[in-house]
């Protein structure tokens, strides 16, 4: 274990809870503030911005989109959100009450993808705020993040079936079970040689999958770490949060596992991200950013 190289950047108070973050078309980190209703924009060595939103609206994962617009799920009032790089907001609801979005990704299709946690669908929003809706062939699964993948699909995961599950774009679904139970997979991402990584936050363990659906799991040296969000860097290496652990860690290809301790006691990483510098970066929920980078890195 190593301490990280960490410097904060204070973007919000500590209840605002900065929770997903990513880098816009525009060069800056644009983020979530999940407790306080705002979307907030930070260029790395200036001050932060923020744009509000409804307050109680609960503001969750957000992605660049095809049309060079944000674009962000509002967990609590069942939206879909897009801001552009001047801070002009749309917002489109999601049919149905109660259904949650939370993940959200570009897919190959030029539209958005998401997830709603409480419906046990995937939705696909086109970048004219139409919205079309997939269900998946399980009840009480919460399916959780998505990304894109090589193979022309989209990935999520499924928290509480524990399995990893798959939607081509004309909306043929397949799900792969995991080898442990009890496992609640949140975070996806994929890597360049097509396979995708994922984060078993009850189990402690990174998972790996391959576009025909072989997974291999590696367990964390803290297996109460609680893994949470990941991404995977220019050189295939996956990067993950530990919401439990106060760490950040790395994981290569063959499954060689580095965990790196963050300076504030108790900073609940959520999100992370390749930043605009090359550096990865993390919401901390105690109200900062931070990019991470190991010892002796250029990063």
């Amino acid at each position: 274990m190593t301490h990280a190289t960490v410097e904060e950047h204070t973007v919000a108070d500590h209840a605002a809870g900065p929770y997903s973050l990513t880098t816009g078309p525009d060069g800056a980190l644009w983020f979530t503030l999940v407790h306080s209703g705002r979307i907030g924009r930070l260029v790395p060595g200036e001050e932060p911005t923020s744009h509000r939103l409804d307050p109680a609206c609960g503001p969750t994962v957000i992605a660049s989109g095809p049309d060079g617009a944000l674009w962000f799920t509002e967990y609590r009032a069942d939206r879909i959100g897009r801001i552009t790089t001047d801070g002009v907001i749309d917002e489109f609801g999601v049919p149905g009450s109660g259904c949650g979005p939370f993940g959200i990704a570009a897919g190959p299709d030029g539209a958005l993808w998401f997830t709603e946690t409480a419906a046990d669908r995937i939705g696909r929003i086109t970048v004219d705020g139409s919205v079309t809706e997939f269900p998946l062939p399980v009840t009480g699964a919460f399916p959780s993040a998505i990304t894109a993948g090589g193979d022309g699909g989209m990935w999520f995961t499924l928290n509480q079936a524990d399995a990893i599950g798959r939607i081509g774009m004309d909306g043929a679904v397949t799900l792969h079970s995991l080898p442990t139970k009890e496992a609640a997979p949140v975070g996806i991402a994929a890597g360049p040689d097509g396979a995708l990584w994922f984060t078993e936050i009850a189990a402690g363990q990174i998972g790996r999958i391959t576009p025909d659906g072989r997974i291999t799991e590696f367990p964390l040296p803290d297996r109460a770490a609680r893994p949470h969000a990941v991404t995977v860097d220019g050189q295939g290496t996956a990067w993950f949060t530990e919401w439990g652990g106060n760490r950040v860690g790395t994981i290569t290809p063959d499954g060689s596992v580095t965990v790196h301790d963050l300076p504030t006691p108790r900073s609940e990483p959520h999100g992370i991200t390749v930043g605009p510098d090359g550096a990865l970066w993390t919401a901390l929920e105690i109200g900062t950013l931070a990019p991470v980078a190991p010892p002796d890195s250029t990063t």
